[in-house]
């Protein structure tokens, strides 16, 4: 028994080594995308401030510039870009499991 063909054939589908070699690459693309949007998603989430107002909620509602215009704040864009690196990191896992499927490569 080869045990290096079974150790290969449990590595990537791929028969030949073209393909074998196309796939790796397509992977570590994928991953390395993979990576770099959930680091970016997870700093953004770290910079975003809490939504507790502390003492202040106490006190009630006060009306402020940042209330009125939230939309253009640097926490409504921070909530933004993490919506954004959260649906790219999602699809490029969607897509990373669509290619593990056997019949693509072979």
């Amino acid at each position: 028994m080869d045990y290096v063909s079974i150790l290969t054939n449990l590595l990537a589908p791929a028969r030949d080594a073209a393909t074998y070699a196309t796939y790796r690459v397509v992977s570590i693309v994928f991953i390395v995308l993979m990576f770099v949007a959930a680091i970016a998603a997870i700093i953004l989430v770290f910079l975003q401030p809490g939504n507790s107002q502390g003492i202040d909620a106490l006190g009630g509602s006060s009306e402020t510039f940042f209330g009125k215009n939230k939309g253009k704040s640097t926490e409504a864009t921070l909530k933004r870009w993490t919506i954004i690196c959260l649906v790219v990191l999602a699809v490029l896992a969607i897509v990373f499991f669509i290619l593990q499927i056997d019949g693509i490569w072979s």
